[in-house]
């Protein structure tokens, strides 16, 4: 059975692609995208397997 392990990160709309290309190249798959505390900010949630 796979287990996972999860993030969650902060986007700026500025930056959303280098900070999600940077965590993909670690192995973390986005799983779904919510706004954050203030109209400029985006929270990801990621996973990957654990092992």
């Amino acid at each position: 059975m796979t287990t996972w392990e999860y993030a969650t990160v902060p986007l700026l709309i500025h930056a959303t692609k280098a900070i999600l290309d940077s965590w993909g190249q670690d192995g973390w798959e986005l799983v779904q995208v919510v706004p954050g505390p203030n109209a400029d900010n985006m929270v990801a949630y990621l996973k990957r397997s654990k092992g």
